[in-house]
Parts: C-alpha cells; structure tokens; sequence
C-alpha cells in the first residue's frame, strides 16, 4: 500500500525524539518552529525523501531552498482536511492572503471550499449529469503529481480535405484536436509546449444551471471556481511571455472569475472586459433591463509586454468580404443584383439577430437590390449571432466574425492559438483560415464528430486521445443498469484495475452481504469511489507497460510528441 506523503513524513519524524512525545504524538508546534529555523537536523531530513524534496524545496542556480511557509501550511492544515493545503471546507468569500478576515487587510483573495482539490469535469454527453464532484476531496501533494503527469495518447489520426490518413510523425507545426478530459490535457501539453502559446481563448460552461456544467453537489458555485482555478493555473504556464487569454462568460460567474484570474494572473495584467451584444433591444412591455450581452476578460500573461494588433482589428472583416463566406456573397450579389427583389435564403447566410431581421430586410427591399455597398454592410454588419451557412447547430457556437476580431487582434501568422473547450470548433477553424496554428481539446463524443467533420475541409490537423485506463471502467460503471452488471464490473476491477489505496478487496470480499443489500445506485456509487481517480488515464511513464496495451507506432509517435524539439 502506497503512503501518502503526510504519513511518509509522520514516519520520518517518528524516528526523532525532539519531534514526537513518548507515545508518539507528533509535537507539530516544534516541527514547525525547527522548520521557520531552518534547523540543519529538520532540513537534512526532509531532502532526504524525494516526494519531501520534490514539494518543499526548489531549485536555483544549483542551490536547493526551502520552502519553509508551504511546508508550515501543509503541517498545521492537518487539523482541517487531512493531507490537504485546504483550509477551509464550508465558507466561500474574499479574505486576506494570510487568511485574515478582510476587515483586517487591504489586500484580498477569493477563497472557498475545496479551493485547493482537483475537480475532473468530466461528461459523456452535454447534458449529463454528474454524482462525483472532485477527483480527490483530499488531496496530499504527491497525489496532486500523480494525478497531473502526462498522459498517453492514441488513436493517431491526420484529417484533410481528402479523408483520414495514417500519421508517420508529428511535430510542432501540426494543428491538434485531443480528446479527453481537458485537465489532464492541459498537463500533457504542458511538456512541449509551455511558454509557447500565443492566445488562449475559451468559452467555459457559464453555470447557468442550464449548460455543460451540470454538477449535483451543494457547492455548485464553489465548484465552478475550483474547476476554472484548476486550468486556469496551467494554462498560465501554456502562454508565452507576451500571450493572451481571452475568457468569455456572463454575468452568472464573469465577476467572481475577474477576481479568480486577478489571483492567477494578476490584477496588473488585466487588458480589458469586452462586452459583446449578441442581440437587440427588448420586447415591449419588459420589466427589466434585458440580458443581451456576453463579458470577455482579456488578460496578458505579463503586465510590461502583449500583443496588439490595433490596425488589423480596424480593418475590414475578411469574414464576410472575401473570407469565409466570399464566394457565396459574391454569387448572391452577382445574381440578384439586377433583379429587383432579395433572395429567401439571404437571411439563412447572414443570419442577422431575429429582432432586427424584419427591418433590414424591409429597408434592403424598398431599396430593391443588393449591390449598394452601403446596405451591403448594413446587412453584414448588424449584431450577428452565427455566421450563415457555416452554422453547425452546436447550441454555444459563436460567430467567426468575434473569433476573427480576438484572433487577428492577439496574435499573428504562425502562432499558437489554444482552446480547451473547443466545441464545435469554431476558434480552430478561423484561426486556421487565419493561417494561426491551433490546438483543440474537447471530450464529447458527438461534438468531436461535428468538429472532425468541420475543421477538414480547412486544413490539416492530427486527432489523437488520452489513452484510458480506469477511465473504460467509470463509462461501464456508468452505463450499468443492474446488480449483475455492477458485480461483473467489480470482479474485473479487482484482476485488472487500480484500486483506491483505501480499498481493501479482502475487507470488502467479507462484507459482501451487505454490499448485495444496496441498490443500484448506491453500488455504483461504492464502486466509483473504490477506483483509483489517478489512474483513469495511462500516464505516460507507465507507456512501455505491457498491461496496457500501447502500440508500437503510438510509442513512436508519443515519444516524437513528448520530445522537447521542434
């Protein structure tokens, strides 16, 4: 049984008298004191294990420096949530970075609970449900390495416009779609591409209630923090010094996320909120202000150096002038321009917002052609929600002519556009048109699909997928619908999974009486806990084991992926 690290350093402590009573209490007040005196005994001890060196000490121009306040944090927080740097468990607010109440300081953060625990978000289809809610409510910092190491990928695959290709090699200048969940995604990328990517855009579930973000636990909003705060945190380190993240909300979280990236970023390295109206005034009779507008935190990732490309912004969108939908416009205009009337499917390929429709539409008629250019950009200029034609029916699309303004304003030709909650797609394919590079992690087996179908006739990208481990028994787990199924299951966990560490087969064998006795839900529920959440994925140090299958060729394409060259 593997310890954790609290209890690997409960057994070294154990072995010195200064540090434990006759009965051997840890005395953690003189642990902590010898750790603020840097005393020579505590600090030969701790570099003496390599999970204590690798979390309390960092490296610095060969010299090793102990970390001495997040070694006293991770001693003194045992008393609140065993092995966690959590502090608190039913609170969420804004306090002082001591932990003071913000009475007493100037200087705050937004803290709540489980801030410090990982949360998986992950879902099978949009509109599931989920009954866990964090990978681990305790978290020791070893886990938390465990749990974040690269993954191995799989399922290899190059699209273009002529099909489905085998993939011989990959490098850096491929565009990227990754399947699976977009943390652990995140991690993986971290390795070959840290400090590389220009712009980061993402359009995250808005915890409406009504989205994606579909979590059954009384902490929902708490819970929305700790997921956005997960890979935010890693997304930093994606950036490169002069990249940008744009974030796009509503008003349902974008505030208490202004305050989450003013602690991830920095409050000096907010740019601007962008608001986007993606409709039109009212109905009469309202009894409020409506909502129609989207929040876009923009944020460098170093407040002295960003790109901004002001004049591009300005010029003419090649989205709908000779871009994305040129050749359709240019027909339309060729072929009605004499004719005295509007085509039906006009409104189908500028898909202006319904409230402005009608009138537009009335002006354009009186007017009796559409070869004015005035009118012509009066039509395409209006609030758009989705671009025409290229619609894909994906419920958040959003238009190409925001993404190309994000885009062409952030970054430039050739750079590394990212976005891990690609969706339909739509950021991967302006920035290809854009000729920006593009990585896109997305999880859902449908949305994938649309997006594979819509990014190939664009370009060329490689599809690859976190290779799944204890992964394939949740998705049964979740699929069951009986006691036998479930039974099954457990048998086949126990031969081939990665239990909990908490989990003793023999223990649990002995009750199994009173294991029978639950309902479905319940054994679901007991079988999903006696998994190892750290192992839903094969890291990617464990690649050569046998156990798991990898191929050769997916060796030799991870090995080139996970290579530190170009």
């Amino acid at each position: 049984m593997n310890l954790t690290l609290f209890q690997e350093l409960e057994k070294l402590l154990r072995m010195h008298s200064q540090y434990c009573t006759e009965d051997g209490v840890l005395l953690k007040n003189a642990i902590v004191e010898a750790a603020l005196d840097l005393r020579p005994d505590l600090i030969k001890l701790l570099m003496s294990h390599d999970g204590l060196r690798h979390n309390f000490f960092t490296e610095v121009d060969g010299v090793m420096v102990f970390d001495k306040v997040r070694f006293q944090k991770f001693v003194t927080n045992k008393r609140f949530l065993p092995d966690s740097y959590t502090s608190f468990k039913n609170k969420i607010g804004l306090m002082t970075e001591d932990g003071d109440f913000i009475a007493e300081s100037r200087e705050v953060v937004l803290s709540w609970p489980f801030k410090d625990c990982i949360l998986e978000g992950g879902q099978t289809r949009e509109d599931a449900k989920r009954d866990e809610v964090l990978w681990n409510e305790i978290l020791a910092p070893d886990e938390i390495n465990r749990l974040t190491e690269p993954k191995v990928l799989t399922d290899f695959r190059r699209y273009d416009l002529l099909g489905q290709h085998e993939v011989d090699n990959i490098s850096m200048d491929d565009n990227l779609i990754i399947k699976g969940n977009n943390l652990l995604a995140l991690h993986s990328l971290r390795k070959k591409y840290a400090g590389r990517v220009k712009l980061i855009y993402i359009d995250p579930p808005y915890n409406t209630g009504n989205d994606s973000f579909l979590y059954n636990d009384r902490f929902n909003h708490s819970t929305w923090l700790t997921f956005m705060k997960n890979r935010l945190e890693v997304a930093k380190e994606l950036l490169s010094p002069n990249g940008s993240i744009f974030i796009q909300l509503d008003w349902n979280e974008v505030h208490y996320c202004k305050i989450l990236m003013d602690s991830v970023f920095g409050r000096n390295c907010f740019r601007n909120e962008i608001i986007w109206c993606y409709t039109g005034p009212g109905s009469p009779g309202m009894k409020q202000l409506n909502r129609k507008h989207d929040n876009i935190l923009w944020y460098s990732n170093n407040p002295e150096q960003w790109i901004f490309n002001g004049n591009d912004v300005r010029m003419e969108s090649e989205v709908h002038v000779g871009g994305f939908n040129g050749e359709m416009t240019s027909n339309v205009s060729n072929d009605y321009s004499n004719k005295g009337k509007i085509p039906e499917d006009w409104w189908e390929i500028f898909h202006t917002s319904d409230d402005l429709a009608d009138e537009i539409k009335k002006l354009l008629e009186e007017k009796g052609n559409i070869n004015d250019a005035d009118w012509f950009k009066a039509a395409v200029a209006s609030r758009i929600k989705v671009d025409g034609v290229k619609r894909t029916g994906y419920s958040t699309e959003k238009p190409y002519k925001l993404m190309e303004r994000i885009i062409k304003m952030a970054s430039k030709e050739n750079d590394i556009v990212l976005d891990f909650f690609a969706g339909s797609g739509t950021t991967g394919f302006v920035a290809n048109y854009l000729n920006r590079k593009f990585i896109m992690v997305e999880q859902l087996d449908d949305t994938i699909s649309l997006m594979l179908n819509r990014l190939k006739v664009n370009g060329s990208f490689v599809y690859c997928e976190l290779a799944r481990a204890n992964q394939n028994f949740i998705d049964e787990i979740e699929a069951a619908t009986t006691k036998e199924q479930l039974h099954n299951i457990w048998q086949r966990m126990q031969q081939t999974g990665f239990l909990s560490w908490k989990v003793e087969p023999k223990d649990i064998d002995n009750k199994a009486s009173d294991i029978a006795d639950l309902s479905v839900d319940d054994t679901k529920r007991f079988l999903r806990e006696s998994i190892d959440n750290n192992m839903l994925y094969v890291p990617y140090t464990e690649i050569d084991n046998a156990e798991f299958g990898i191929s050769a060729k997916d060796k030799q394409l991870n090995r080139q992926f996970y290579s530190t060259n170009k």
